[in-house]
């Protein structure tokens, strides 16, 4: 029995493997870089001592501190491969432009992982990037898509997208082609299944669990789920 209904398991493996890939390179370099950007120790004593943790912790916490960023991203690449394996997407690569695409729903996206992973400089340029794709011959006709995955304040929305400029201190002009829209409904959108974010979650525990050395019991699923719950609306 597949894992999830929208892609096939051999996808989903690919993607689940690229993020733990990604991760263990990461945490790899952060072991061999943690001294080259000098350790503040002042702040290290404080944040030890006073959260009761031995040094050896500090240190695994700082390892990971130090990861954090090249996982966020590797997470924005793993919805690209999800997404992008879903029948009728394709995935359009680290040089395609934008991040997936589907010609006979006619529409186009860019992903990110959170509301606040792009500055308000950069969704300008979002914007101008889909509208150049809207522009082209090929895409005339698409509807482009911002996708927050995660949105602020578990919203739903699917809107028009008008990000302000910082140079102009104006807002970009509202294009109903150009828009907006929460990753529950994206997903929602571009599988078909109303549920499918919450779907991949729940599978994503069993296959970390079952094609790797790692372990969750049923209470720290169940804690892990909670997140998901505070995130997104699971209504």
């Amino acid at each position: 029995m597949a894992y999830l209904k929208f892609i096939s398991d051999k996808d989903f493996f690919a993607a689940v493997g690229k993020v733990v890939r990604i991760i263990e390179s990461a945490e790899h370099d952060a072991i061999i870089n943690l001294h080259k950007n000098v350790i503040d120790p002042f702040s290290a004593i404080f944040h030890g001592v006073t959260h009761s943790i031995t040094y050896k912790e500090w240190i695994e916490q700082e390892k990971a501190r130090q990861s954090q960023k090249t996982m966020q991203n590797a997470i924005g690449v793993f919805h690209q491969e999800i997404l992008g394996a879903v029948t009728g997407w394709e995935n359009m690569g680290a040089g395609g432009g934008l991040d997936v695409v589907n010609r006979e729903m006619m529409m186009i996206a860019e992903i990110k992982n959170k509301f606040n992973t792009t500055k308000g400089n950069h969704k300008v340029e979002v914007y101008d990037a889909i509208k150049s794709m809207l522009k082209t011959k090929e895409y005339e006709m698409f509807t482009g898509y911002y996708v927050e995955i995660i949105s602020q304040g578990k919203n739903k929305y699917d809107k028009p997208f008008i990000p302000p400029d910082n140079k102009t201190k104006k807002r970009r002009p509202v294009n109903k082609k150009i828009r907006v829209i929460d990753g529950l409904s994206f997903y929602a959108l571009a599988t078909g299944r109303k549920q499918a974010l919450q779907e991949l979650f729940e599978a994503l525990s069993h296959v970390l669990v079952d094609n790797y050395k790692f372990k969750l019991g049923k209470r720290e699923a169940l804690q892990y789920f909670e997140l998901f719950r505070l995130a997104f609306s699971t209504e």
